[in-house]
């Protein structure tokens, strides 16, 4: 059945902010606004005192038992947000955005692998297509990207794979996504101390950070979730693909970026196996967030 037309405004309105958050780290780190581990703290602080409010405002409750359950959520979202941070000090918003969410499918389908589901030859077929357009980034050349922010990027990306396979079963997302910020915070401030010597921050920096905090991640998670109530686990896997899309076109209209043709080949090659992949998955499989 067609997703209705509050489905599609909420879906649109989440891929708008998660392409957002590339184009808002890029523009802060880039211009030297703002340090990595301080724009990472802000960032969760923000986050974490929206979806507070939020959560209150539907009369949830915030704050958690300290176990270890509810510690992976954080852990995961930490381990994405801080070295999502520092790859956009070496790469651009368009490329992070790319390899970011092709990293994220791919860790979504190989965790299903693991799990024991059965699939077809597409499958593996687009797994490898999308594995190969990522490591084609790596590749010497005089074009090639920074190796070490792209590595970063992968890493940021199979936390948040990991992260949205956790929030899977979860019967209260959006105060799952409360806790997870409140208690990314601690390991945040531990990076900022290990960093303080990098530590710099102007009005706009700060106000970048927060923006991506409490705009597009905060109300973006929860226009996200909102939208996954009308939207069958594949299809929410298909239409993150546009994420990197948007945030190219964002890249280049605010950042002034211009994709070399490696780029272009190297995420069209993503793109193109990811798609085959992951439609050749069950409806009751994993759920991307």
């Amino acid at each position: 059945m067609p997703p209705t037309a509050q489905t599609v405004a909420f879906t649109t309105l989440a891929l708008i902010a998660f392409a957002s958050n590339s184009i808002l780290t890029r523009l802060a780190l880039a211009g030297r606004h703002i340090d990595a581990a301080s724009f990472t703290l802000v960032r969760l602080v923000a986050g974490a005192l929206t979806l507070a409010v939020l959560v209150r405002m539907r009369g949830g409750a915030t704050r958690p038992p300290v176990q270890r359950a509810t510690l992976a959520g954080p852990l995961a979202l930490f381990a994405y947000m801080a070295p999502f941070s520092f790859a956009y000090l070496r790469i651009g918003a368009a490329l992070g955005a790319l390899v970011l969410f092709g990293t994220v499918q791919i860790t979504m389908i190989v965790w299903g692998f693991a799990r024991g589901e059965r699939s077809g030859r597409r499958t593996w077929v687009g797994l490898t297509l999308a594995i190969a357009g990522l490591a084609t980034l790596t590749l010497p050349s005089a074009s090639r990207p920074d190796a070490f922010g792209i590595v970063l990027m992968v890493a940021a990306g199979i936390a948040w794979g990991v992260y949205s396979l956790i929030g899977r079963t979860t019967k209260e997302p959006l105060a799952a996504n409360a806790r997870s910020f409140l208690w990314g915070v601690p390991p945040a401030l531990v990076l900022s101390a290990v960093r303080l010597h990098d530590a710099s921050a102007t009005a706009i920096g700060l106000v970048l950070a927060i923006a991506s905090g409490a705009v597009t991640s905060a109300l973006g998670y929860a226009a996200w979730y909102r939208a996954l109530r009308g939207l069958t686990a594949t299809r929410a896997a298909i239409v993150q693909l546009g994420v990197p899309v948007i945030a190219a076109l964002g890249a280049v209209a605010i950042l002034g970026e211009t994709p070399n043709a490696r780029i272009v080949f190297s995420g069209a090659a993503v793109l193109c196996g990811v798609a085959v992949g992951i439609t050749n998955q069950r409806a009751g499989g994993p759920r991307a967030n």
